[in-house]
């Protein structure tokens, strides 16, 4: 699809093919990815957001799901309720893609994370030029982190035992035990830190998240994690020369914009490849090719 983009712009194999998105959060790359990917395949979008909907007329979230199936071919959800593309998907007649389900999991966001590592680094998994299997080390908040969840387990599924994960964070804002014992089924090696200066030495892919707010119950136990970790130049010295650092973005203050320059800086190229990976989960659910 890149390739397709770069040289053409797209196609027209989805006209005639009708996408609605509905977010129940905030969103500007995963939204507008989506909406670019169809329109560059020839679709068109019908964009819902709850503050414009019958939502606010108290319309159960079951019969939004049902009316936008009546108008379109698939739907794009994103929702703050953990299993919510999973309920939607129990009363829709269309396929639901899940854009974020709350706490829970972001499934597109994984794979164009796996792309990025693939194209950044020539490969996912497999021995290091030190003998020893590759390094991804996920930082921030991995309790609310649906993208680090994702990721994780597609990573133990696709490359199992020769990846080693180290995970970064406050204890209060560590890995669920049920993510946990899914890696550790898939064979893969974990260890769980709370200094980013642990890892950033053996790190090949250095995942940064930032503290969700959002996700707290008050603002003062939001403070005393907020800024636990932060990614500048200096520290940036001491990483490998060949490693990538990535970040599902938005950022806050968890990567210095004095890293945006560095090479090894892939975030921005991340977030492209959004648009490119889910055009092609559009053609997939929609055509069943690519």
């Amino acid at each position: 699809m890149k390739q397709l983009v770069s040289s053409s712009g797209g196609d027209d194999r989805l006209k005639g093919k009708v996408l609605a998105t509905i977010f129940y959060e905030p969103s500007t790359r995963t939204a507008c990815s989506f909406i670019a990917a169809m329109q560059r395949l020839g679709g068109s979008v019908i964009p819902i957001y709850e503050q414009t909907s019958s939502v606010k007329k108290g319309e159960s979230f079951e019969d939004t799901i049902r009316t936008l199936a009546s108008f379109a071919d698939a739907i794009v959800l994103r929702h703050p309720m953990k299993g919510s593309a999973v309920t939607a998907s129990s009363v829709s007649s269309k396929p639901v893609i899940n854009a974020g389900d709350g706490a829970g999991e972001h499934p597109t966001q994984a794979l164009l994370d796996m792309y990025t590592i693939r194209s950044e680094l020539g490969r996912i998994g497999g021995e290091t030029e030190r003998g020893v299997p590759m390094v991804i080390a996920f930082v921030g908040d991995l309790k609310n982190g649906r993208t680090v969840h994702s990721l994780s387990l597609l990573l133990a599924r696709y490359a199992g035992d020769s990846l080693h994960f180290v995970f970064v964070s406050p204890p209060s804002l560590s890995l669920p035990d049920y993510i946990r014992d899914r890696l550790a089924q898939a064979n893969t090696t974990q260890e769980h830190v709370e200094s980013l200066d642990e890892v950033i030495r053996r790190a090949d892919v250095l995942y940064m998240t930032r503290i969700q707010r959002e996700r707290f119950e008050t603002e003062e136990e939001y403070n005393t994690v907020f800024g636990c970790y932060c990614l500048d130049a200096k520290l940036m010295i001491r990483a490998k020369d060949r490693m990538i650092v990535m970040h599902p973005l938005p950022r806050l203050n968890e990567i210095h914009t004095d890293v945006d320059s560095d090479p090894r800086a892939a975030y921005f190229r991340q977030m492209e490849n959004g648009m490119f990976m889910r055009m092609s989960v559009l053609s997939l659910t929609l055509l069943g090719r690519v």
